[in-house]
């Protein structure tokens, strides 16, 4: 009867020489898998995130530059062809630049509003040099600019995370 125990002995450690190894084999594999979606997961959030705080960047950005062209436009009343007309004008650009910038990541209604609004901004810098210091040159101009900064901020808020 000794025989017998000994062939299921040799039997169980052959099962174990081959099984186990394999067993060890899948693990890793399942782990090396299960890494790589991880992995995946981590470099989409990445991304995600970079391209929110880049919008928001931007969206910070042109409001610095709205108020840029408000502040140089007010400097330029009395003095039309002067260097504050100049600076003023370069404001309106850098300002169409950055609403450009947003419009491209967005549909084409947000291009015609950004589009309309850098035309209100160099038509109010036109007529500074002209207008009287009581002059409400940029009523719509606020009003078009506040709804677009409303969609910016909310636009990045939405961006997928």
């Amino acid at each position: 009867m000794a025989e017998p125990d000994a062939k299921s002995e040799s039997k169980l450690r052959t099962a174990l020489v081959i099984y186990f190894p394999m067993l060890i084999a899948v693990l890793s594999l399942v782990t090396s898998i299960y890494n790589g979606y991880l992995n995946n997961r981590f470099v989409t959030l990445i991304q995600g995130n970079v391209g929110r705080v880049e919008y928001l960047k931007t969206c910070r950005d042109i409001i610095d530059a709205y108020f840029q062209v408000k502040f140089r436009t007010d400097l330029i009343r009395g003095q039309a062809g002067s260097t504050a007309e100049v600076e003023a004008r370069n404001a309106v650009s850098k300002f169409a630049a950055l609403g450009t910038y947003l419009a491209n990541l967005r549909d084409e209604d947000i291009r015609r509003e950004y589009t309309a609004l850098t035309k209100q901004l160099e038509g109010a810098v036109a007529r500074a040099g002209a207008a009287p210091a009581d002059a409400k040159l940029f009523d719509e101009a606020d009003a078009m600019f506040g709804k677009l900064n409303d969609d910016c901020i909310k636009s990045a808020q939405s961006a997928p995370m």
